[in-house]
């Protein structure tokens, strides 16, 4: 399952300037993609452990469960969602709490956003839209996938790391050609994907000077459906503080998505 809902709420509320935004029209040409022989056994040994061809031929995959946001240390009150998905990067997003209700939608490079609160129907800012082809960028499905292959990413191995007490997992390394580089964590002896990490650019509160700020996923409960493995639960942390949680309570794989979830309404009043 792809980890992009883990910032939704997130991108809603807070404005991130991300790396890309600063150096607009500055896109590298693509070399091809390069791997090393460990970096690559590792990479096929996840994609077996998450199903092998069951799990590369999903299609879509609908989710329900709750986002919980941390502020300090101290979690929020959970939201219920309704997640679709339709690969490689077709998302919507619904947070239902409080009787309020928050979708978010995207299409490729474009989106939009209801708040239900507000009665507002608005297209995605450029830094909304920038956040999901960040998080589509560094979720552990665009390297298992293989997305990266063809964008001229370099993967290599970094090493084993402490992962608890006779824990160790094994670590890869994407690196663009614009410098992004994002690591994977895998569990040693079972191959499931364990961590994502990287670092991520945003302006500074007290002025314009960026500043890399490390990010990293952590994912837990890996359940099997119908020979797919997923992570149930996902905490994101931001510069080693907890952000949110993501946890499922039940995922299909497959199930038809209609078209018509990701166009854009006519008017609030025809969000459904």
């Amino acid at each position: 399952m792809r980890r992009s809902l883990v910032s939704k709420l997130t991108s809603a509320t807070f404005i991130l300037l991300l790396a890309a935004l600063t150096c607009a029209g500055q896109t590298p040409t693509p070399s091809p993609a390069t791997s090393d022989e460990k970096a690559e056994k590792i990479v096929q040994k996840a994609v077996q452990a998450m199903g092998g061809d069951r799990y590369l031929n999903v299609k879509t995959v609908v989710g329900h469960g709750f986002f919980t946001e941390f502020k300090d240390g101290v979690s929020g009150i959970p939201l219920r969602f309704v997640d679709y998905i339709v690969y490689p990067d077709k998302e919507r997003t619904e947070f239902i709490g409080g009787g309020q209700r928050l979708i978010q939608t995207n299409d490729r490079d474009r989106g939009w956003v209801y708040d239900g609160a507000a009665l507002t129907l608005k297209d995605q800012t450029a830094a909304q839209v920038e956040d999901f082809r960040m998080s589509t960028r560094t979720g552990i499905e665009n390297l298992l996938r293989g997305g990266w292959r063809t964008q001229g990413a370099k993967l290599s191995y970094i090493g084993r790391r402490e992962a608890g007490l006779a824990h160790r997992n094994e670590t890869v390394r994407l690196t663009y050609p614009d410098g992004f580089w994002i690591e994977y964590e895998f569990a040693a002896d079972t191959g499931l994907p364990a961590k994502v990490l990287y670092q991520r650019k945003q302006k500074k509160r007290d002025g314009d000077e960026v500043e890399e700020v490390p990010e990293e996923d952590r994912l837990y409960k890996p359940i099997t459906i119908n020979g797919i493995v997923a992570p149930y639960v996902v905490d994101h942390f931001r510069n080693g503080q907890q952000t949110s949680r993501l946890n499922y309570d039940s995922v299909e794989y497959n199930k038809p998505v209609a078209d018509a979830l990701f166009a854009k309404p006519a008017s609030f009043k025809a969000v459904k």
